[in-house]
C-alpha cells in the first residue's frame, strides 16, 4: 500500500509539475536526488546525440535539394519540410532535458548545503564541503557546456526555416538554384553546432564517470 501511494504521488507530481514533490516520493522508494541527476544527465547526453545526427541528416538533406535536376518540386519541398519538422522536434527534447538536468542539479545541491551545516565533525563536515565543491564545479562546467550547444541550436535552426519557406512559394528550378549560397550559411551554422554538441557530450560522460567514483 505504500509503494502505491508513493506512485501515485510520483504520477501526480509528474502531471501537475511539482518537482519538489516528485524528488520525495522517489527518495522514499530508494532513489535519491544524485541518482536522477545521473541518469538526466544521460538522457540529456542521448538527446543531444540524436540531435546531432538529425541536424547532420538535414544539412545533407538540403544539400540534395539545391542540387535538383528534374522532377517533382512539390514532393522535394514536403520532404525538406518534414525534415525540418523533425530537426525542429530534436531540438526542443535537447532544451526540454537540459531544463530537466537544472532543476534535479538546483534541487540537489540546495539539500546538500544544508545538510553539510548538520555536521557535529569538522573534519566530516570539510570533507563533503570539499565534495560538494569538487560536484559543483564540474556539475558548472557540464550545464556551460551543455548551454553553450543548446544556444547554437536556433542559429542553426534559421537559415533551414528560410529556406523551407523560400521554397513553399517558390516551387521551380531557378528559385533552387538561388539557394546555392544560402547552403554555405546552413553548413556554417551547423558545423559550429556539432562542435559543441561534441564538447557538450564530452562534459556529460566526464561528469557520470565523476559521479560514479564518488
Amino acid at each position: 500500500m505504500k509503494v502505491l501511494k508513493v506512485i501515485l504521488v510520483v504520477f501526480l507530481a509528474g502531471l501537475f509539475g511539482c518537482s519538489g514533490m516528485y524528488y520525495g516520493a522517489m527518495e522514499k522508494i530508494g532513489i535519491h536526488k544524485r541518482d536522477i541527476l545521473r541518469d538526466r544527465v544521460q538522457e540529456a547526453r542521448d538527446a543531444q546525440k540524436e540531435a546531432k545526427q538529425q541536424f547532420l541528416t538535414a544539412l545533407e538533406q538540403f544539400k540534395s535539394v539545391v542540387k535538383f535536376q528534374g522532377g517533382d518540386l512539390e514532393k522535394e519541398y514536403d520532404k525538406l519540410n518534414a525534415t525540418l519538422q523533425k530537426t525542429e522536434a530534436e531540438a526542443t527534447e535537447v532544451r526540454k532535458r537540459v531544463r530537466s538536468v537544472e532543476d534535479v542539479a538546483g534541487a540537489l545541491f540546495a539539500e546538500w548545503r544544508s545538510e553539510i551545516k548538520q555536521y557535529s565533525s569538522e573534519s566530516l563536515r570539510q570533507s563533503s564541503q570539499r565534495k560538494y565543491d569538487l560536484t559543483r564545479n564540474k556539475y558548472q562546467e557540464l550545464i556551460q557546456a551543455m548551454k553553450k550547444a543548446e544556444a547554437k541550436l536556433e542559429p542553426a535552426l534559421v537559415p533551414m526555416r528560410d529556406q523551407v519557406l523560400f521554397l513553399k512559394h517558390n516551387l521551380n528550378a531557378r528559385a533552387i538554384a538561388g539557394l546555392r549560397q544560402e547552403v554555405a550559411e546552413v553548413q556554417g551554422q551547423v558545423d559550429r553546432l556539432i562542435r559543441d554538441i561534441e564538447s557538450a557530450i564530452a562534459e556529460a560522460d566526464a561528469f557520470i564517470a565523476a559521479l560514479r567514483e564518488s
